[in-house]
């Protein structure tokens, strides 16, 4: 399935708004609401949407610390990338993992109740899975432009 202009419509206002009736997204795409969920079901199908999700406010929930830590391994272990990402997985703190280039192999997103917790998390959980050489921490001070899960389709073509 390649989508078309409609389908990219219907993409950005389910990325803006995954609560969107049938009948509103229809409204917007200009379809009817019969040829609106066939795209939408063949969209799904076709691996295009992959899930509808909550984002949840950190802040209200009461994790007040979000924190970017860049992680250099010792790459001459055996094993060390999937090892790494066994050990990671274990951990709730950790939002997101991402394998990079540059100086660093990994970029972790981790969110914790206070400083106290993320100190306690970089000591005694994430400096100490094997092979891990180095951890830079870059503490988020201010959000001021977030697109967290969204992908640029107002230029998509």
């Amino acid at each position: 399935m390649q989508p078309d202009a409609i389908d990219h419509k219907i993409l950005a206002r389910l990325q803006e708004n995954s609560q969107l009736s049938n009948q509103d997204l229809a409204e917007q795409v200009s379809l009817s609401p019969s040829a609106c969920l066939r795209r939408v079901r063949a969209l799904e199908e076709n691996g295009f949407i992959r899930c509808y999700r909550a984002v949840l406010d950190a802040d209200k929930l009461g994790f007040e610390l979000e924190a970017i830590v860049h992680v250099s391994l010792d790459q001459s272990r055996a094993q060390w990338n999937e090892e790494f990402q066994a050990s990671i997985a274990m951990y709730d703190e950790i939002t997101e993992a991402c394998i990079v280039t540059g100086a660093s192999n990994y970029i972790l997103r981790v969110h914790t109740r206070n400083l106290a917790a993320f100190s306690r998390f970089a000591e005694d959980k994430l400096s100490k899975i094997p092979g891990v050489r180095d951890l830079c921490s870059h503490i988020i001070m201010r959000k001021v432009k977030t697109r967290e899960g969204m992908l640029p389709l107002a230029n998509w073509r």
